[in-house]
Protein backbone atom coordinates (compact mmCIF):
# COMPACT_ATOMS: atom_id res chain seq x y z
CA UNK A 1 0.00 0.00 0.00
CA UNK A 2 1.71 3.48 -0.91
CA UNK A 3 1.30 6.10 1.39
CA UNK A 4 0.12 9.48 1.17
CA UNK A 5 3.67 10.43 3.07
CA UNK A 6 5.54 8.65 0.35
CA UNK A 7 3.42 9.96 -2.62
CA UNK A 8 4.06 13.54 -0.73
CA UNK A 9 8.08 12.70 -0.76
CA UNK A 10 8.03 10.87 -4.35
CA UNK A 11 6.78 14.39 -6.02
CA UNK A 12 8.72 16.80 -4.03
CA UNK A 13 12.28 14.97 -5.13
CA UNK A 14 11.09 14.20 -8.77
CA UNK A 15 9.70 17.72 -8.93
CA UNK A 16 13.25 19.14 -7.61
CA UNK A 17 15.88 17.17 -9.24
CA UNK A 18 17.40 18.06 -12.29
CA UNK A 19 18.28 14.83 -13.61
CA UNK A 20 16.43 11.36 -12.82
CA UNK A 21 17.97 8.30 -13.92
CA UNK A 22 15.75 4.97 -13.74
CA UNK A 23 16.79 1.16 -14.56
CA UNK A 24 15.68 -2.31 -12.76
CA UNK A 25 17.40 -5.39 -12.55
CA UNK A 26 20.07 -6.98 -14.90
CA UNK A 27 18.99 -9.11 -17.84
CA UNK A 28 15.54 -7.08 -17.45
CA UNK A 29 12.42 -8.78 -18.79
CA UNK A 30 9.13 -7.46 -19.46
CA UNK A 31 8.15 -5.88 -16.26
CA UNK A 32 11.22 -4.42 -15.44
CA UNK A 33 12.36 -2.79 -18.94
CA UNK A 34 8.20 -1.64 -19.04
CA UNK A 35 7.92 -0.20 -15.77
CA UNK A 36 11.21 1.46 -16.34
CA UNK A 37 10.59 3.30 -19.57
CA UNK A 38 6.54 3.48 -18.19
CA UNK A 39 7.97 5.76 -15.35
CA UNK A 40 10.21 7.44 -17.44
CA UNK A 41 7.87 8.76 -19.52
CA UNK A 42 5.25 9.91 -16.75
CA UNK A 43 8.04 11.75 -14.94
CA UNK A 44 8.81 13.89 -18.86
CA UNK A 45 4.89 14.40 -19.64
CA UNK A 46 3.95 15.56 -16.02
CA UNK A 47 7.38 17.33 -15.02
CA UNK A 48 8.96 18.42 -17.65
CA UNK A 49 12.23 16.50 -16.88
CA UNK A 50 14.57 14.68 -19.29
CA UNK A 51 14.98 11.42 -17.71
CA UNK A 52 17.86 8.61 -18.77
CA UNK A 53 16.43 5.49 -18.84
CA UNK A 54 18.92 2.39 -18.86
CA UNK A 55 19.43 -1.16 -18.47
CA UNK A 56 22.28 -3.89 -18.21
CA UNK A 57 22.64 -7.28 -19.69
CA UNK A 58 20.41 -8.21 -22.68
CA UNK A 59 17.05 -7.57 -23.65
CA UNK A 60 15.02 -9.79 -25.18
CA UNK A 61 14.03 -10.00 -28.98
CA UNK A 62 10.24 -10.15 -28.44
CA UNK A 63 10.49 -6.69 -26.06
CA UNK A 64 12.30 -5.02 -29.60
CA UNK A 65 8.74 -3.93 -30.29
CA UNK A 66 7.46 -2.14 -26.82
CA UNK A 67 7.00 1.26 -26.92
CA UNK A 68 9.86 3.84 -26.25
CA UNK A 69 11.98 0.95 -26.74
CA UNK A 70 15.00 2.87 -28.66
CA UNK A 71 15.18 5.38 -25.66
CA UNK A 72 16.46 2.84 -23.09
CA UNK A 73 20.26 2.96 -23.10
CA UNK A 74 22.47 0.67 -22.49
CA UNK A 75 24.39 1.47 -19.07
CA UNK A 76 27.78 1.70 -20.44
CA UNK A 77 27.03 4.30 -23.15
CA UNK A 78 25.84 6.43 -20.51
CA UNK A 79 28.50 9.06 -19.73
CA UNK A 80 29.74 8.16 -16.07
CA UNK A 81 30.28 11.42 -14.91
CA UNK A 82 26.55 13.11 -15.36
CA UNK A 83 25.27 14.28 -12.26
CA UNK A 84 22.39 12.22 -10.70
CA UNK A 85 19.74 13.98 -8.27
CA UNK A 86 17.77 10.88 -8.07
CA UNK A 87 17.62 7.66 -8.84
CA UNK A 88 15.40 4.97 -9.03
CA UNK A 89 15.81 1.39 -9.38
CA UNK A 90 12.89 -0.97 -10.00
CA UNK A 91 12.07 -4.71 -9.84
CA UNK A 92 15.72 -5.23 -8.94
CA UNK A 93 14.91 -8.10 -6.09
CA UNK A 94 18.01 -8.51 -4.43
CA UNK A 95 21.21 -5.42 -4.99
CA UNK A 96 23.56 -7.93 -6.65
CA UNK A 97 20.79 -7.62 -9.25
CA UNK A 98 21.39 -4.44 -9.84
CA UNK A 99 24.32 -4.66 -12.33
CA UNK A 100 25.88 -1.86 -13.86
CA UNK A 101 23.87 0.49 -13.20
CA UNK A 102 24.78 0.39 -9.90
CA UNK A 103 27.47 3.63 -9.79
CA UNK A 104 24.97 5.43 -10.81
CA UNK A 105 22.47 4.74 -7.52
CA UNK A 106 26.09 4.95 -5.61
CA UNK A 107 26.59 8.79 -6.56
CA UNK A 108 22.74 9.28 -6.91
CA UNK A 109 22.07 12.48 -4.09
CA UNK A 110 18.37 10.43 -3.22
CA UNK A 111 17.34 6.83 -4.15
CA UNK A 112 13.64 5.15 -4.92
CA UNK A 113 13.17 1.87 -5.38
CA UNK A 114 9.90 0.53 -6.14
CA UNK A 115 9.59 -2.68 -6.62
CA UNK A 116 7.28 -5.93 -5.44
CA UNK A 117 10.08 -8.30 -4.49
CA UNK A 118 10.77 -9.53 -0.98
CA UNK A 119 13.76 -7.60 0.21
CA UNK A 120 15.00 -7.36 3.62
CA UNK A 121 18.29 -5.76 2.81
CA UNK A 122 16.82 -2.56 0.69
CA UNK A 123 18.37 0.37 -1.40
CA UNK A 124 16.47 3.32 -1.14
CA UNK A 125 15.92 6.71 0.70
CA UNK A 126 11.96 5.74 -0.38
CA UNK A 127 10.49 2.70 -0.60
CA UNK A 128 7.67 2.13 -2.37
CA UNK A 129 7.54 -1.31 -2.48
CA UNK A 130 4.44 -3.73 -2.50
CA UNK A 131 5.00 -7.44 -2.18
CA UNK A 132 1.08 -8.23 -2.63
CA UNK A 133 1.14 -6.55 -6.18
CA UNK A 134 1.74 -8.96 -9.14
CA UNK A 135 4.28 -7.22 -10.83
CA UNK A 136 6.36 -3.53 -10.49
CA UNK A 137 4.23 -2.46 -13.23
CA UNK A 138 1.11 -2.81 -11.17
CA UNK A 139 2.45 -0.25 -8.50
CA UNK A 140 3.58 2.35 -11.01
CA UNK A 141 0.35 2.56 -12.11
CA UNK A 142 -0.91 3.22 -8.32
CA UNK A 143 1.91 6.44 -8.33
CA UNK A 144 -0.43 7.31 -11.86
CA UNK A 145 -3.60 6.95 -9.89
CA UNK A 146 -2.67 8.88 -6.61
CA UNK A 147 -0.67 11.66 -8.37
CA UNK A 148 -3.01 12.18 -10.96
CA UNK A 149 -0.55 12.08 -13.32
CA UNK A 150 -1.89 12.19 -17.05
CA UNK A 151 -0.59 9.80 -19.44
CA UNK A 152 -0.65 8.50 -23.14
CA UNK A 153 -1.29 5.35 -24.83
CA UNK A 154 2.42 4.48 -24.66
CA UNK A 155 2.14 4.83 -20.78
CA UNK A 156 -0.85 2.36 -20.79
CA UNK A 157 0.65 -0.15 -23.07
CA UNK A 158 4.23 -0.34 -21.59
CA UNK A 159 2.08 -1.12 -18.08
CA UNK A 160 0.05 -3.87 -19.56
CA UNK A 161 3.08 -5.48 -21.07
CA UNK A 162 4.41 -5.41 -17.92
CA UNK A 163 1.41 -7.08 -15.96
CA UNK A 164 1.40 -9.55 -18.85
CA UNK A 165 4.89 -10.79 -18.75
CA UNK A 166 5.35 -10.81 -14.66
CA UNK A 167 2.13 -12.87 -14.55
CA UNK A 168 2.79 -15.46 -17.26
CA UNK A 169 -0.58 -14.09 -19.11
CA UNK A 170 -2.64 -13.61 -15.51
CA UNK A 171 -1.34 -17.28 -14.53
CA UNK A 172 0.34 -15.87 -11.55
CA UNK A 173 -2.26 -13.40 -10.43
CA UNK A 174 -1.90 -13.07 -6.60
CA UNK A 175 -5.62 -11.06 -6.28
CA UNK A 176 -7.84 -9.66 -8.10
CA UNK A 177 -7.06 -5.87 -8.00
CA UNK A 178 -4.33 -6.62 -11.07
CA UNK A 179 -7.13 -7.74 -12.94
CA UNK A 180 -8.97 -4.73 -12.63
CA UNK A 181 -6.20 -2.74 -13.31
CA UNK A 182 -5.29 -4.95 -16.82
CA UNK A 183 -8.96 -3.92 -17.14
CA UNK A 184 -8.85 -0.20 -16.69
CA UNK A 185 -5.67 -0.07 -19.39
CA UNK A 186 -7.77 -1.91 -21.97
CA UNK A 187 -10.13 0.32 -21.33
CA UNK A 188 -8.17 3.10 -22.14
CA UNK A 189 -7.17 1.55 -25.74
CA UNK A 190 -4.82 -0.93 -25.10
CA UNK A 191 -4.40 -4.11 -27.43
CA UNK A 192 -3.76 -6.81 -24.68
CA UNK A 193 -3.68 -9.38 -28.21
CA UNK A 194 -1.06 -7.38 -29.99
CA UNK A 195 0.74 -7.34 -26.64
CA UNK A 196 0.66 -11.09 -26.26
CA UNK A 197 1.17 -11.70 -29.40
CA UNK A 198 4.65 -10.01 -29.63
CA UNK A 199 5.66 -11.64 -26.38
CA UNK A 200 4.56 -15.05 -28.27
CA UNK A 201 6.88 -13.50 -31.49
CA UNK A 202 10.59 -15.63 -31.39
CA UNK A 203 13.53 -16.14 -33.72
CA UNK A 204 12.91 -19.54 -35.21
CA UNK A 205 16.75 -20.66 -33.83
CA UNK A 206 15.00 -20.14 -30.33
CA UNK A 207 11.84 -22.46 -30.74
CA UNK A 208 13.75 -25.03 -32.55
CA UNK A 209 16.17 -24.94 -29.49
CA UNK A 210 14.10 -24.49 -26.47
CA UNK A 211 11.57 -27.67 -28.21
CA UNK A 212 14.93 -29.76 -28.26
CA UNK A 213 16.16 -29.06 -24.87
CA UNK A 214 12.26 -29.33 -23.49
CA UNK A 215 12.75 -32.83 -24.89
CA UNK A 216 15.50 -33.96 -23.47
CA UNK A 217 14.46 -33.43 -19.94
CA UNK A 218 15.37 -35.27 -17.21
CA UNK A 219 12.85 -36.41 -14.12
CA UNK A 220 13.53 -37.24 -11.05
CA UNK A 221 11.78 -38.80 -7.40
CA UNK A 222 8.93 -39.74 -8.90
CA UNK A 223 8.41 -37.58 -11.97
CA UNK A 224 7.88 -35.00 -9.50
CA UNK A 225 10.83 -32.93 -10.77
CA UNK A 226 12.16 -31.71 -14.04
CA UNK A 227 15.60 -30.60 -14.94
CA UNK A 228 16.65 -29.15 -18.55
CA UNK A 229 19.95 -28.04 -19.30
CA UNK A 230 21.00 -25.10 -22.14
CA UNK A 231 24.64 -25.28 -22.58
CA UNK A 232 26.83 -22.76 -23.31
CA UNK A 233 26.39 -23.03 -27.73
CA UNK A 234 22.78 -23.65 -27.09
CA UNK A 235 22.33 -20.44 -24.85
CA UNK A 236 23.92 -18.79 -28.08
CA UNK A 237 20.40 -19.15 -29.53
CA UNK A 238 18.47 -18.45 -26.40
CA UNK A 239 16.07 -15.25 -26.32
CA UNK A 240 15.52 -14.38 -23.12
CA UNK A 241 14.84 -16.79 -20.47
CA UNK A 242 13.66 -20.29 -21.83
CA UNK A 243 10.07 -19.56 -21.73
CA UNK A 244 8.97 -21.95 -24.50
CA UNK A 245 11.29 -25.10 -22.16
CA UNK A 246 9.40 -23.76 -18.86
CA UNK A 247 5.88 -23.60 -20.88
CA UNK A 248 6.25 -27.25 -22.01
CA UNK A 249 7.37 -29.09 -19.22
CA UNK A 250 4.43 -27.03 -16.82
CA UNK A 251 2.08 -28.71 -18.80
CA UNK A 252 3.35 -32.62 -17.90
CA UNK A 253 0.50 -33.67 -15.59
CA UNK A 254 2.02 -34.52 -12.03
CA UNK A 255 4.96 -32.49 -12.51
CA UNK A 256 5.48 -30.03 -9.92
CA UNK A 257 8.76 -28.71 -10.32
CA UNK A 258 11.01 -27.58 -13.14
CA UNK A 259 14.74 -26.33 -13.27
CA UNK A 260 15.91 -24.61 -15.84
CA UNK A 261 20.08 -24.83 -16.20
CA UNK A 262 20.96 -22.40 -18.55
CA UNK A 263 25.17 -22.47 -19.34
CA UNK A 264 25.45 -18.32 -19.83
CA UNK A 265 29.41 -18.85 -19.78
CA UNK A 266 31.76 -21.66 -18.44
CA UNK A 267 31.26 -21.68 -14.92
CA UNK A 268 28.29 -19.31 -14.65
CA UNK A 269 24.86 -20.64 -14.90
CA UNK A 270 21.79 -19.27 -15.03
CA UNK A 271 18.70 -20.97 -13.16
CA UNK A 272 14.93 -20.80 -13.82
CA UNK A 273 12.68 -22.12 -11.69
CA UNK A 274 9.02 -22.82 -11.97
CA UNK A 275 6.37 -24.59 -9.33
CA UNK A 276 3.27 -25.48 -10.16
CA UNK A 277 1.00 -24.93 -6.96
CA UNK A 278 4.29 -25.44 -4.60
CA UNK A 279 6.73 -22.68 -4.21
CA UNK A 280 9.76 -22.33 -5.51
CA UNK A 281 11.55 -19.60 -4.07
CA UNK A 282 13.42 -20.71 -0.80
CA UNK A 283 15.88 -22.95 -3.25
CA UNK A 284 16.30 -19.69 -5.49
CA UNK A 285 17.13 -18.33 -2.04
CA UNK A 286 19.67 -21.10 -1.66
CA UNK A 287 21.70 -20.08 -4.65
CA UNK A 288 21.52 -16.50 -4.01
CA UNK A 289 18.78 -15.52 -5.79
CA UNK A 290 15.25 -14.77 -5.23
CA UNK A 291 11.84 -14.21 -7.35
CA UNK A 292 8.61 -14.91 -6.75
CA UNK A 293 6.44 -17.58 -4.94
CA UNK A 294 5.87 -19.79 -8.13
CA UNK A 295 8.48 -18.52 -10.29
CA UNK A 296 12.35 -17.91 -9.00
CA UNK A 297 15.88 -17.93 -9.98
CA UNK A 298 19.87 -17.06 -9.65
CA UNK A 299 23.10 -16.92 -11.31
CA UNK A 300 25.66 -19.10 -9.67
CA UNK A 301 29.04 -19.37 -10.52
CA UNK A 302 29.69 -23.12 -10.47
CA UNK A 303 29.90 -25.44 -12.93
CA UNK A 304 27.03 -26.91 -14.40
CA UNK A 305 27.28 -30.46 -12.67
CA UNK A 306 27.66 -28.91 -9.36
CA UNK A 307 24.56 -26.76 -9.76
CA UNK A 308 22.95 -29.55 -10.77
CA UNK A 309 23.71 -32.17 -7.82
CA UNK A 310 23.27 -29.34 -5.24
CA UNK A 311 19.90 -28.40 -7.20
CA UNK A 312 18.90 -32.13 -6.53
CA UNK A 313 19.94 -32.36 -3.13
CA UNK A 314 17.78 -29.28 -2.31
CA UNK A 315 14.74 -30.71 -4.08
CA UNK A 316 15.21 -33.94 -1.78
CA UNK A 317 14.24 -32.15 0.96
CA UNK A 318 11.35 -30.39 -0.51
CA UNK A 319 9.94 -33.82 -1.96
CA UNK A 320 9.80 -35.95 0.52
Amino acid sequence: MITQKQIKLFDEKISNAKSVVLFAHKNPDGDALCSVAALGHLIELNYGKEVICMYDGNVPDNLDNIPLRRDMHYYARVDENIPVDVAIVMDYGIKRNIGGPQKFLDKAKFVIEIDHHINDDKVGDLCVDDESAAATGEIVYELMRLLKWKSDLMVLTLLLTAIVTDTGCFKYVKNGRVLEIAADLVDGGVNIQRIINDLSNKPRKTVVTESLVAGSAEFFYGNKLAIAIIDNKQYKNLDGRGETVLGLLGQIRGLDYIALLKEQKPNQIGISLRGRFKPVEQIAVEFGGGGHEFAAGAVVNDTLDNVKKRLLALFKEVIK
